[in-house]
């Protein structure tokens, strides 16, 4: 295994996936999950328009086809200024064209004395009109979960390029599940990535490990990745709570709650498209 899933180049807007990014359904083709990470990287590190310290509070990524595994190209730009909220857009372009749009709002951070109703947010136990009602995580599995997925080929690539620990669920699919994970590797070669590219990374997994049906018959490919932040996220573990919703006509969403060790930071969507190998 190599020691990320990109390489830099001597341009910093150009970088070459290994084939630590590729997905299960191809060995040439990229999961979602590292070039989404590598656009919310290059949305942190643009320079930012509001005056003072502000954190991205929804990012997402729309998917107008197939990432190959090689090498891609990311930009990114402020589309609407603003001292408090700003809108940021990213592109990644592949074989000249491009694969992935995304857009990010910024908003500015600031100590307030904000008066919180009593309840609204408990400090632990139950958030009610979510989908696992979780606010504080389970806690971390002293030792690792299963080594492999029940599916040859979902042990290659970027599923085994991620450590997996299962609370909830089945390795197997089959329902909804709760797991926690890591990324092995680092997203781009000699860097160490930020929490906020982990999770984005890992979030576009909800999919796979909530899945309902047989890999070797069926597949669900979401068309974007969708995430709300209600704080930013930290540490490099990070506990996905997912469960996916399919249709008879083809259709389908995956939620996920997003958690680290400290406790519920998000959530994520993914629209499904389903359908026969």
């Amino acid at each position: 295994m190599t020691s990320a899933f990109f390489e830099p180049t001597p341009d910093p807007d150009r970088f070459v996936g290994t084939d630590n990014c590729h997905a299960p359904w191809s060995p040439s083709l990229q999961h979602g999950g590292p070039p989404s990470a590598l656009l919310i990287r290059t949305i942190q590190r643009l320079p930012t328009s509001i005056g003072g310290p502000a954190q991205i509070s929804r990012f997402t990524v729309d998917i107008l086809g197939p990432v190959p595994v090689g090498e891609v190209t990311v930009t990114a730009r402020v589309v609407r200024p603003g001292r408090t909220v700003e809108l940021v857009e990213a592109e990644l372009a592949a074989g000249g064209r491009t694969a992935m749009s995304a857009r990010a709002w910024r908003i500015r951070v600031t100590e307030l004395d904000l008066p919180v109703p009593a309840g609204v947010v408990p400090v632990a136990g139950k958030l009610p009109g979510f989908p696992y009602g979780a606010v504080d995580p389970p806690a971390l599995p002293p030792e690792p979960g299963p080594g492999e997925y029940a599916v040859p080929m979902w042990n290659t690539g970027f599923a085994k390029a991620v450590e997996w620990r299962f609370i909830t669920g089945d390795v197997a699919g089959g329902s909804p599940a709760t797991v926690w994970a890591r990324p092995r590797i680092d997203l781009v070669a000699g860097e160490s990535p930020s929490p906020l590219s982990r999770l984005v990374m890992l979030s576009d997994a909800g999919n796979g490990v909530s899945r309902v049906l047989d890999v070797d018959t069926w597949w669900f490919i979401n068309t974007e990745l969708t995430v709300h932040l209600h704080r930013q996220p930290e540490g490099d573990w990070f506990l996905l709570a997912a469960r996916s919703t399919l249709e008879a006509n083809g259709t389908g969403l995956a939620e996920t709650e997003l958690f680290d060790a400290a406790g519920r930071v998000g959530r994520a969507a993914q629209s499904l498209m389903v359908g026969p190998r």
